[in-house]
């Protein structure tokens, strides 16, 4: 048993506020992946504007990791992968569409606030992954 094993404990409140977190992290990024499909032209658009190469198929690649991260997430189906989606998404992306420090001084804080944004769902989501070693409670 390791020491992570040995320490989480989800009884009570602890599980149904584990429960409550990962449905809401979840959702909120399941919805992001979901636009990608819904709004796909407009954000296709902006990824070209950044340079994404390939934005055509970035764009729907993207959405379907965060909608599988999401959904995986909230209802603790493939913890591991679906919270591994998330980092990665969130590690590459984070910094190549928010990059508040190249941005017009008129998008600056706009583009920060979207950058900090994401590395505090990247926290998130690394949480998520740490604990995906452990089982978790109300899980399908």
């Amino acid at each position: 048993m390791t020491v992570l094993q040995s320490t989480v404990a989800f009884d009570g409140p602890a599980g149904l506020a584990f429960l409550l977190g990962r449905v809401l992290f979840g959702a909120i990024l399941a919805f992001n992946g979901l636009n990608h499909f819904l709004n796909g032209d407009q954000l296709i658009g902006y990824a070209r504007a950044k340079g994404v190469p390939a934005p055509g198929i970035a764009v729907p690649f993207t959405g379907g990791m965060l909608l599988f991260g999401g959904v995986g997430v909230a209802l603790g189906l493939l913890p591991t992968l679906a919270a591994g989606a998330l980092v990665v998404f969130l590690l590459v992306t984070t910094p190549l569409m928010h990059d508040f420090w190249a941005a017009p001084a008129e998008q600056r804080q706009s583009e920060m606030t979207s950058f900090l944004k994401n590395v505090a769902m990247l926290g998130g989501a690394l949480v998520f992954l740490g604990l995906s070693a452990v089982p978790w409670p109300y899980a399908l």
